[in-house]
């Protein structure tokens, strides 16, 4: 007899086969297995850093203190992270034209270090840095962080990580497109998140609303599990891509 998962498994893969327009949209759990810990729960990084340091009026106000734990979280120590086999199936499947989009709540970069090229950047990116004076962008491989808070080499002005902080807006652009892959995609694949982040978490949802199956892969349960989601694979998103896209004879990375 199939256990629940093989069952699940066997759902969602025909869910996917017969899918037109397939949209992933993915939270910090599918980097977990990058080392990169999850912001909330345990072990979080929020259990560890108090997120103070990024709202943006604390970070204009207190831009030393502000930088040295954004230096110490987002570039010490996950200077080293890779694209694990979730980012790489997720790529594969996009060249291959199964995946129409990646819509990411992470700043990593991992996404399109794995190969992606259709990405929408909900709350920015950790790897590029922009002058709150002039808007000039620099890639962080180009500034030396040993020096903060680091500074325009154009106009000398407070250099920020391109991503969201709290008290700020999301981009237009990534409200947009996302909002439109909520009404494209007749399939959601919602990987690691747990669905209590806002304006985000409203995304899967709104697709849900306009007709689209989720597929959700999770370790446990979120926010969408009970009342929104079609199938829920419950474990680590690297094994559950992977055994979906050998039941699907899709194609997997190579070495």
């Amino acid at each position: 007899m199939l256990d629940i998962t093989e069952l699940n498994l066997k759902k969602a893969a025909q869910i996917l086969a017969e899918a037109k327009h397939v949209t992933a949209f993915t939270g910090a759990g599918i980097s977990v297995e990058s080392g990169i810990p999850s912001y909330r729960g345990q072990g979080g990084i929020w259990t560890k850093y108090n997120p103070q340091v990024l709202d943006i009026n604390f970070f204009h106000q207190n831009p030393v203190e502000s930088w040295k734990h954004i230096r110490m979280v987002f570039y010490d120590y996950f200077a080293k992270a890779e694209p694990n086999i979730a980012h790489e199936i997720l790529a594969v499947w996009e060249a291959s034209g199964k995946l129409k989009s990646i819509i990411t709540q992470n700043i990593d970069n991992l996404h399109f270090l794995a190969g992606s090229k259709n990405v929408i950047e909900f709350h920015g990116n950790s790897q590029v840095l922009t002058c709150t004076k002039c808007s000039k962008k620099y890639s962080v491989k180009d500034v030396n962080l040993d020096n903060i808070p680091p500074k325009c080499s154009v106009c000398g002005g407070l250099l920020k990580p391109d991503f969201i902080f709290f008290g700020e807006g999301i981009p237009e652009d990534a409200v947009l497109k996302s909002d439109q892959e909520s009404k494209s995609a007749d399939v959601f694949l919602v990987i690691g998140t747990t669905g209590e982040v806002y304006p985000a978490a409203e995304i899967p949802k709104n697709a849900a609303r306009n007709g689209a199956k989720i597929i959700e892969i999770n370790p446990e349960e979120s926010a969408f599990t009970k009342n929104f989601t079609t199938v829920h694979l419950k474990g680590q998103a690297g094994e559950m891509l992977e055994r979906l896209s050998k039941i699907l004879d899709w194609d997997l990375p190579t070495d």
